[in-house]
C-alpha cells in the first residue's frame, strides 16, 4: 500500500475511529496526541510516518525505552504506545486492530448483521457446540468489520487478496490464535459458498496453519504448587466450599471448565457414586467414578455453601444476583486469587483452570494408568489428543530413549 503523508494518514484514521463509534472524550485525547506527533515530525522535516519516527516520538516525550528496561512502564505509558501502534497498524492495514471487544457490538451495518445471524443459524444447524458457534460467529464478525473498513459492502465482492490481507493483520498473535481465526474464516467462507453468495470456493484456497498439539508442552502444577493452592482456600466460608469443589473436579477428574459450569444436580448419581454428564465439546456422554474427596467436597458445598436459589446448575456465583457463571467466564480469577494468597508466582507459566486438567492427566500417567483409560476419563475422542501429556512425564520419556552407539573420536 502506497504511503500517505502523516497528516493525510491521521485524517483517514480519524474518520475510521468516528465510524467505529469512539467517544468524544477518546477522540479529543487522540487528536491531542496526533497534534504532538505532527509537530514532532515537522521539527525533523519528516513528511511520512515510520516505525522509527513513532519510537523516537514516544522516547522523546515519555522516555518509554528507559522505563521498559527498568520495568516501570505505567498504564499511561502503555496507552501512549498504543497510539503509536494504532497509527502504524492503520498505515499498514488501513484498519484499527486489537480493539477491546468485550462490551461492544462489533457490527452496525444491517447487511452484515443479517449475514452474521444467518451464519449463526448455519453453525447451529451443523450441530456445533455452543462454544464453537460463539467462537465462529465472533471471529467472522471481526472479519466482516475488517471488510467494512476496506469499503467492501457486500460479501459478493470478497476475493482471496482481501482474505490474505486480513490474515496478515493477525501477525503478533500466537500460532494457536491465528489457527483458530483462520478456521472460523474458512467456516464462514464455506457458508457463503453454500448460500451461493460466493461463486468461488475461497475456503479451500484460504491457507490453514496447522498447530500440532504435540508441539506444545502443557502447563502442569507440581505437587507442592497444587498443595499450596488448595491450602490457600478457606473452606469455612460458602465461597471457599464452592471453589474447593470446583478445583478438585478440575485437578482430580480433569473436567473442562465449561463442563464444570454446566454440571447439574442430576449429573451426580450418589447411589452408584458416578458422575454422568454430556461433554460440551464432543457431545459425548461421559461416566466417571466420584472419588471420595470430590464427593464430600460437593456435598459440603451443597449443604453448607450453595446459595438458596432455584437453579438446576450446581455452581452459582456468590455475589448478587446469585446466577450461574456466564458462558465467557473461564473461572481464571478463582485460580489467580488463591495463587496470590499462597504466594505462588502468577507469571511463571500459564495457570488457569485448563492447566489443572493437564495436571490431572499427567498425574494419571505417572501412576501408570493406560493412555486409553486417561483418554476416556478426559473425554477425548482419540488417544492422539491425550498423547500430548506424555511430554510432561520425564520418566516415561526416558523409557522411550533409543540406545545410541558410543561416539568415538
Amino acid at each position: 500500500m502506497q504511503k500517505r503523508p502523516l497528516k493525510e494518514l491521521l485524517q483517514e484514521l480519524e474518520q475510521e475511529l468516528l465510524r467505529l463509534g469512539y467517544s468524544d472524550g477518546s477522540m479529543k485525547f487522540y487528536r491531542n496526541r496526533w497534534k504532538k506527533l505532527i509537530e514532532f515530525a515537522e521539527e525533523r522535516d519528516e513528511i511520512f510516518y515510520s516505525e522509527q519516527l513513532g519510537i523516537n516520538y514516544v522516547e522523546h516525550h515519555y522516555q518509554i525505552l528507559e522505563k521498559d528496561f527498568d520495568k516501570t512502564l505505567s498504564q499511561k505509558d502503555t496507552q501512549e504506545l498504543r497510539i503509536i501502534r494504532m497509527v502504524g497498524d492503520f498505515q499498514l492495514h488501513h484498519a484499527v486492530l486489537r480493539r477491546y471487544y468485550k462490551h461492544k457490538e462489533l457490527l452496525t451495518d444491517s447487511y452484515y448483521l443479517d449475514i452474521s445471524k444467518g451464519f449463526k443459524r448455519y453453525c447451529e444447524h451443523k450441530g456445533y457446540s455452543k462454544v464453537t458457534v460463539d467462537h465462529y460467529v465472533k471471529q467472522s464478525e471481526r472479519f466482516m468489520d475488517y471488510l467494512v473498513s476496506q469499503k467492501i459492502r457486500d460479501c459478493h465482492d470478497i476475493e482471496l487478496p482481501i482474505i490474505n490481507r486480513y490474515i496478515r493483520t493477525l501477525a503478533g498473535y500466537t500460532y494457536k490464535t491465528v489457527e483458530q481465526n483462520i478456521c472460523s474464516i474458512r467456516a464462514f467462507l464455506k457458508y457463503l459458498k453454500e448460500q451461493d453468495i460466493l461463486k468461488e470456493n475461497l475456503a479451500s484456497k484460504t491457507p490453514m496453519i496447522q498447530v500440532r498439539k504435540q508441539t506444545r508442552i502443557p502447563s502442569v502444577w507440581t505437587k507442592e504448587e497444587l498443595e499450596a493452592l488448595i491450602g490457600a482456600i478457606d473452606r469455612g466460608n460458602p465461597k471457599g466450599k464452592r471453589d474447593y469443589a470446583i478445583i478438585l473436579l478440575a485437578c482430580v477428574l480433569g473436567l473442562r471448565v465449561t463442563d464444570i459450569k454446566n454440571l447439574t444436580f442430576d449429573c451426580f448419581h450418589w447411589e452408584t457414586k458416578e458422575l454422568i454428564f454430556t461433554q460440551s465439546k464432543t457431545r459425548e456422554i461421559v461416566t466417571l467414578p466420584i472419588p471420595a474427596e470430590v464427593g464430600w467436597a460437593v456435598i459440603d458445598y451443597l449443604k453448607y455453601g450453595r446459595p438458596k436459589v432455584d437453579y438446576p446448575i450446581l455452581f452459582i456465583r456468590h455475589l448478587a444476583p446469585f446466577l450461574p457463571f456466564s458462558e465467557g467466564d473461564h473461572l481464571h480469577q478463582i485460580i489467580r486469587s488463591y495463587m496470590r494468597i499462597a504466594h505462588l508466582p502468577t507469571l511463571k507459566k500459564h495457570r488457569g483452570m485448563h492447566s489443572l486438567r493437564h495436571t490431572a492427566a499427567s498425574r494419571m500417567l505417572e501412576h501408570d494408568i493406560p493412555l486409553a483409560v486417561i483418554s476416556d476419563i478426559l473425554g477425548h475422542t482419540d488417544t492422539d489428543s491425550t498423547a500430548v501429556y506424555l511430554k510432561v512425564d520425564v520418566k516415561k520419556l526416558k523409557e522411550c530413549c533409543l540406545d545410541t552407539p558410543e561416539v568415538r573420536p
